[in-house]
């Protein structure tokens, strides 16, 4: 007896108040349209910047500066979009954000047309910090900027005078108000997807709870009748009829015992661990049982429940199938995600399939049938690299999900 060999996957901390760590991994049709956002604004606010220098004499180095920020532009929006990591790293917010100040103290004006570009750099914070942390941040910003406008032109004399005054405020009020409105957004935006979530699974666990009823009082029932009549006729049967009634006999109790477990498994209610975990824990369970070595590595995005109910059952299935019947020594769980899809590959290294399916074995019919229900594609086989079998769910790409 083997203990299960795990080896974890990336995991991520919560944020506060429901909201993710800016280090948290962002479901990634979210973290495109938040890169997207930036990719719009800041090419908007350059092309701005830079027609305003080409047009008008704004400074003593206007071509340098045309270059620098046509320069910084494609840099910046080229390690954000290559880069996933930068868009989380408050080490790549703060050069984004100094730099984008640094341009407004090259033009030597607070009200420089880099205004508008400098607050683009405030993008990913907001929409990715805590709700407080976005604050934070945006008031960091409003005060490098102030220190910028003091540097270069805001004097005693600009303070008596009411507009100019109004002016400065208003500067510093719009980057607070742009971080509260992202902010707030993205807040709705976890909280509708949660929401989603929530009805999801509250609409599958009932519905679970109908097929287990059913199951249960109605065709399992019937199952043990047919059994009894069988069973009763079963003695005075003639010797030709005896073999095939003792075969339906065998048929309808692997019957009656799939119900129970699948009765079981309906009215079990839903976990909403990660299915990188639960095969985890399924594996050590099933280490108790195998003189096997198991071994789970990898991990996936958060799914919806219906998809991740039925990876699940999947995984675990073959999982199941190949301590019991492999025969082998050794058990690997991937899971694997690349930009297309994510998968999930049992594998072992013992007998392979049979060349009959086992009497009373209706597994691999349900496996499929799970499988088609969401869309996904199921792959059993032998193993390309050596004895044993393999099994391969690929999950469908608009199947994942996760927060922000």
């Amino acid at each position: 007896m083997r203990a299960a060999t795990i080896v974890p996957g990336l995991r991520v901390a919560p944020g506060a108040r429901g909201r993710p760590a800016a280090s948290t991994d962002v479901s990634e049709p979210v973290r495109r349209s938040w890169l997207t956002l930036l990719v719009m604004t800041r090419l908007l606010g350059a092309g701005v910047a830079i027609a305003l220098l080409a047009v008008h004499h704004v400074t003593d180095h206007d071509p340098a500066l045309i270059a620098v920020t046509a320069g910084w532009t494609v840099l910046t929006l080229a390690v954000f979009s290559r880069w996933e990591q930068s868009q989380a790293s408050r080490a790549a917010w703060l050069i984004d954000g100094a730099g984008a100040v640094g341009l407004i103290w090259l033009s030597g004006d607070w009200r420089s047309p880099f205004y508008v570009l400098a607050l683009t750099a405030l993008v990913l914070p907001a929409t990715t910090l805590t709700f407080r942390g976005a604050v934070g941040w945006g008031c960091g910003f409003a005060a490098a900027y102030l220190a910028v406008a003091v540097e270069t032109e805001i004097d005693a004399g600009t303070l008596r005078s009411s507009i100019r005054v109004e002016t400065v405020a208003t500067h510093l009020m719009v980057p607070i108000v742009i971080v509260l409105a992202l902010a707030h957004a993205a807040d709705l935006l976890t909280r509708l997807r949660d929401e989603r979530e929530r009805s999801e699974r509250l609409a599958l666990e009932t519905e679970r709870q109908r097929i287990a009823w059913e199951l249960h009082d109605s065709a399992k029932q019937r199952v043990h009748a047919a059994h009894l009549v069988l069973s009763a006729a079963l003695g005075s049967a003639s010797d030709g009829a005896r073999m095939g009634i003792e075969h339906a006999v065998g048929e309808l109790r692997a019957a009656a015992a799939d119900m129970d477990t699948s009765v079981a498994e309906l009215r079990a209610p839903l976990d909403s661990r990660p299915v990188g975990a639960l095969l985890r824990a399924r594996a050590e369970e099933l280490a108790h049982a195998t003189d096997a070595e198991i071994e789970v590595s990898g991990e996936l995005p958060a799914l919806p429940p219906l998809v991740a109910v039925h990876a699940y059952r999947i995984a675990s299935e073959a999982l199941t199938n190949a301590v019991r019947h492999s025969g082998g020594g050794r058990i690997t769980v991937r899971l694997v995600c690349s930009p297309d899809d994510c998968s999930i590959f049992v594998t072992d290294d013992g007998v392979g399939l049979p060349m009959q399916p086992r009497p009373g074995s209706h597994g691999l019919r349900t496996m499929r049938a799970r499988a088609a229900s969401i869309a996904a594609v199921l792959r059993v086989g032998d193993r390309a690299d050596g004895p044993g079998t393999e099994v391969a769910l690929v999950l469908p790409h608009q199947g994942r999900e996760g927060g922000r």
